[in-house]
């Protein structure tokens, strides 16, 4: 009996395993079907990116400055579909970005040819045509944006842009104002507003500044600006600086012209005379050039700019001549790098002619706090000149930084402080602040 019941219980697995594995080739069958049937959904899904997939990449590779890799990601999609108004306006917009406005410009025209009814089109062609200074044809572009959606108060805002830029800021007001009756909370239409504002001509900058040396009392100085800009293209700096040092008191009075050359660059020309006592140079005459590119609004270096001077300095028994370069970056999110280099020729009485070099470095950044900003600078070279003690021939090394306030749009607090090793193992610790209030 009970080798009857071990038998029955043997054939009872033996079934239910055999019932298993059917049950488990269906369902292999089964799946086998129901991936044969999919795939032909499923791989292009996996293949091919989704539109916001290429747009994103596109976006990344022009944060990084990489136009040709963009380029070649837009131009593949071109080729799947070349009439395509949105891709053909990625390869304008791109085009744009990186600084050919001339292909841009005539991307964005051939894009007319096949649609000229969309408002965006339009938008980016006017905006090229405002990079490249052609203001009536970007206010003509803007026109027709807003005929084909007179309700969108981006374009509205866009068009009162170009009216500012062309001078009527009468129209460009009641431009704003008609973007924000269709949308009240356009920030782009409140801030232009605020630009139409007259803007302050004048700054006045009252400074302060202290040298405290190792080997010497303390070396003062207090000066006075006030600059002046009479038009956008013409502009005046006068100041006043009086400096204490070892009981003798010196003052100098500087003043300058400063005006914009087309297309060249700003030009400064400007001299000073002194009741020098010794301390300060008795005159000084110096000129500068100053001419800055705008690279994109997505590039690593968002723009350059250059400045050369050279600046002649008179003393009772030494004359110096120096020639000064600087190369600024200005970076994302208001981050900038700069570097200058100085030749100082020297000529002192009873002794040669001679040449010696300096360079500096900084970097300026914004902090954490509404409106406050900082840097930090590094000094090195030769020096042979400057002020009471410096005229002689000492080798240096200065470690700085300064921060800046501006607690309203119109003023401003700078503090700056520095650390100077010389030779002969003298120091000099300099401490200076300075306001500054525009009206």
């Amino acid at each position: 009996m009970v080798a009857r019941r071990e038998c029955f219980g043997v054939a009872s697995i033996r079934a239910g395993l055999a019932d298993l594995c059917r049950l488990g080739s269906s369902l292999l069958l089964l799946c086998s079907l129901t991936f044969v049937i999919l795939l032909p959904a499923v791989a292009p899904a996996r293949g091919q990116a989704s539109p916001g997939d290429w747009q994103g990449r596109v976006r990344q590779l022009c944060e990084k400055g990489d136009w040709t890799s963009a380029l070649r990601i837009v131009e593949q999609e071109i080729a799947q579909s070349p009439n395509d108004v949105d891709v053909l306006s990625w390869h304008a917009r791109v085009l744009a970005w990186s600084g050919n406005l001339a292909a841009a410009e005539h991307e964005y025209q051939a894009i007319l040819n096949i649609s000229a009814k969309d408002p965006d089109i339009w938008l980016g062609l006017a905006s090229v045509y405002t990079r490249e200074k052609k203001f009536e044809k970007a206010l003509q572009a803007l026109d027709t944006a807003v005929q084909l959606d007179p309700k969108r108060a981006d374009l509205h805002a866009a068009r009162a842009r170009a009216l500012r830029d062309a001078g009527e800021r009468a129209q460009a007001r009641a431009e704003f104002q008609k973007a924000l009756s269709f949308d009240p909370g356009s920030g782009e239409a409140r801030s232009g507003l605020s630009s139409l504002r007259r803007e302050p001509r004048s700054e006045l900058r009252l400074g302060n500044e202290t040298d405290f040396l190792s080997y010497s009392s303390a070396y003062q100085g207090s000066s006075a600006s006030l600059v002046t800009h009479w038009t956008p293209n013409l502009a005046s700096s006068v100041a006043e600086s009086v400096y204490q040092r070892a009981g003798f008191i010196s003052e100098k009075f500087t003043g300058s012209i400063t005006t914009n050359l087309p297309k060249l660059a700003a030009l400064t020309l400007g001299g000073a005379a002194a009741h020098d006592n010794g301390v300060v140079p008795k005159s000084e005459a110096f000129f500068d050039l100053d001419h800055g590119w705008k690279i994109g609004e997505v590039t690593p270096v968002r723009g350059v700019e250059i400045d050369y001077g050279q600046h002649w300095y008179w003393y009772q028994a030494a004359r110096i001549l120096t020639l000064n370069g600087t190369a600024i970056l200005y970076l994302p999110r208001e981050w900038s790098f700069s570097v200058g280099a100085t030749g100082a020729r020297s000529a002192f009485s009873g002794s040669g002619v001679e040449w010696r070099p300096s360079g500096t470095a900084r970097l300026g950044f914004p902090l954490a706090a509404k409106g406050l900003s900082g840097n930090v600078f590094f000094a090195v070279g030769t020096e042979n000149f400057a002020a009471a003690d410096q005229i002689g021939r000492f080798s240096s090394q200065t470690y700085g930084g300064g921060l800046r306030f501006r607690f309203t749009s119109r003023q401003d607090l700078s503090l700056v402080s520095s650390y100077q090793r010389r030779t002969q193992n003298r120091t000099d610790t300099y401490l200076g602040v300075s306001y500054g209030i525009r009206f």
